[in-house]
């Protein structure tokens, strides 16, 4: 499947929201745009999962114009300032029951914890939202949006503005792309250039441009496609210079990950993702806790937060 926005254009009160945009993206890959704040991100990210109405241009929906309602059925927005992001003040077990009710799952309590415990967020789930790592933020949130089978995109939206390394957002959504999912990515210039990006500072009239894609990647192959922008040296052949490949792009070229192979078939996901029912055997049947584990080494959390995709509900911004 694929999203495609042409000359999709946002009006403001007195800007424009979001100026004239193209842009597309297919499920089972991973698509970053770069962008100041507050020069089009929230815009955009309501408009290309129809949650928003553009002022002019079109999307679509594999080649065809869809009603908003069969376009936000098919998408979920992650943590877009004042519209999906979560009450700072509620505490994480709240955000899993409300992500699991929205998705149409059981959200009692004993469902609550058993999703904590299958994440190694146990012990976590007292704290309050805005006191977990931003990259543990992200991986929730995305986890809990793609809890719905129906949703095949998603939106993470300034996910660097809670901090953390750049690498572990974005390995988040490298992985939700493996799963078959289409993941776009919004980002500063900044933290773009954190990931290798060879993307210059904003200045003058790069300050009110759109945001622009300047990667697009499909987990598992040897290596991500930067896109070219405008500042780039035109006699470029592939619009990116030797200084914007970092380690981590290295190491992703020369040992690819066997857990990040994309599906031939990303549409072909399952339905539902099965509960593991709950361990009946007597305590005294049990095998006993090995004392010389070590939990530090436990699995990093955006490794395992991937789950089935799930539906958004949040409606349209004021």
């Amino acid at each position: 499947m694929q999203i495609t926005l042409s000359g999709v254009r946002v009006e403001g009160r007195r800007d424009p929201m979001l100026e004239a945009t193209d842009l597309a993206w297919s499920t089972g890959e991973c698509l970053l745009v770069a962008g100041e704040p507050g020069h089009g991100h929230t815009a955009l990210a309501l408009v290309a999962t129809g949650r928003f109405v553009p002022s002019s241009g079109t999307v679509r929906l594999d080649g065809a114009t869809v009603r908003p309602s069969a376009l936000r059925a098919r998408t979920a927005v992650v943590d877009v300032p004042g519209i999906s992001e979560p009450d700072d003040a509620l505490t994480l077990a709240d955000v899993v029951a409300e992500g699991l009710a929205l998705a149409g799952r059981r959200s009692l309590p004993g469902d609550v914890t058993r999703w904590l415990e299958a994440r190694g967020l146990t012990e976590d789930r007292g704290l309050r939202v805005d006191q977990l790592p931003g990259v543990v933020r992200t991986a929730v949130l995305a986890a809990l949006a793609t809890e719905n089978p129906d949703v095949r995109f998603v939106v993470l939206t300034l996910p660097d503005r809670h901090g953390g390394d750049a690498s572990g957002w974005w390995e988040t959504a490298r992985t939700l792309a493996a799963s078959g999912l289409g993941v776009l990515v919004q980002c500063t210039r900044s933290s773009a250039r954190d990931l290798g990006v060879d993307l210059p500072p904003a200045r003058g009239a790069t300050l009110h441009e759109p945001p622009q894609v300047v990667r697009r990647e499909t987990p598992g192959e040897p290596a991500p496609v930067v896109e070219p922008v405008e500042t780039q040296d035109p006699d470029s052949a592939t619009g990116v210079s030797t200084s914007s490949t970092s380690d981590v792009e290295t190491q992703e070229a020369d040992e690819p990950s066997d857990e990040l192979e994309p599906s031939p078939e990303p549409e072909a996901r399952a339905e539902e993702e099965v509960e593991e029912p709950l361990d009946d055997t007597p305590p005294d049947e049990q095998p006993a806790e090995r004392p010389d584990v070590d939990q530090s080494e436990d699995t990093p959390i955006h490794d395992t937060l991937v789950a089935a995709p799930a539906d958004d509900t949040q409606e349209e911004a004021r």
